[in-house]
């Protein structure tokens, strides 16, 4: 049941397209305030123009990069300023590149790592700070992983960011049982699913990403979306901690 949620305070990373724009809107719809976060300023504004107005939600666009720690921290300064408080954090904003460990470039590397696992730690850790702050003990993290994350693909480098999602959102679990926390976490790990991620993954070579969604009927980001909506709907003493979500066409 998703009422629970209505009037309450969502962050989404990755916000400006895909899966994050996706997720945004349903938590809008579901009456949330949502702060979208994402390098694309102008992009998040027209997502809030065309979400805004509909129904008792609202969208925030906030312009943040999650590889630059201090906008991230200026990011839950404005929310603990303008809200008080939170409650539902997603972690979406993810990248990838070829990058192999035998040949990749350190920088590629780097900005995966940065992204995928460093940016995602770091608004964890601000999320679960400002709600312990202020009294929430009922919150919600979710990292959007990968298959990727169960299986080793051909991209090492960006598949080991994926494990460590898992493993960082299992260890998240751990310490908020240890810490007696009712706060939950969810991993989502879809597999092909039909956004500009292939696109900006192949850069310069778009028929290659045409080939990899035109293969089967990928999955929607709205799919991935209903995912996330179905893990908070749920009554407060299940935690559904992992969720792979694939083509019914994908073998990998």
């Amino acid at each position: 049941n998703m009422d629970k949620w209505s009037g309450k305070v969502a962050v989404v990373t990755g916000a400006s397209v895909g899966i994050g724009e996706a997720i945004v809107e349903k938590l809008v719809g579901h009456g949330m305030k949502v702060v979208g976060c994402a390098r694309n300023e102008e992009k998040l504004k027209q997502i809030a123009l065309k979400v805004n107005g509909k129904g008792p939600g609202e969208m925030f666009p906030f312009k943040c990069d999650v590889t630059n720690e201090t906008c991230i921290l200026e990011m839950f300064q404005y929310v603990k300023k303008t809200f008080g408080s939170m409650h539902v954090m997603v972690n979406n904003a993810g990248l990838a590149f070829e990058a192999p460990v035998t040949s990749g470039k350190t920088q590629e590397w780097k900005t995966m790592l940065d992204t995928n696992v460093l940016g995602l730690s770091i608004c964890t850790r601000e999320a679960v700070q400002l709600m312990r702050e202020s009294a929430v003990d009922n919150g919600h993290i979710i990292n959007i992983g990968s298959v990727a994350g169960h299986k080793v693909c051909y991209m090492s480098m960006y598949t080991g960011t994926k494990f460590a999602v898992r493993a960082l959102t299992e260890g998240l679990r751990l310490e908020l049982r240890e810490a007696k926390s009712h706060i939950r976490s969810t991993s989502v790990s879809p597999g092909y699913v039909a956004t500009e991620f292939a696109y900006r993954l192949y850069s310069g070579e778009p028929e290659r990403a045409d080939r990899l969604y035109n293969q089967m009927e990928c999955l929607k980001a709205g799919d991935v979306a209903d995912t996330v909506v179905y893990a908070l709907s749920a009554p407060p003493h299940v935690d559904i901690n992992d969720i792979i979500i694939r083509p019914v066409e994908q073998l990998v």
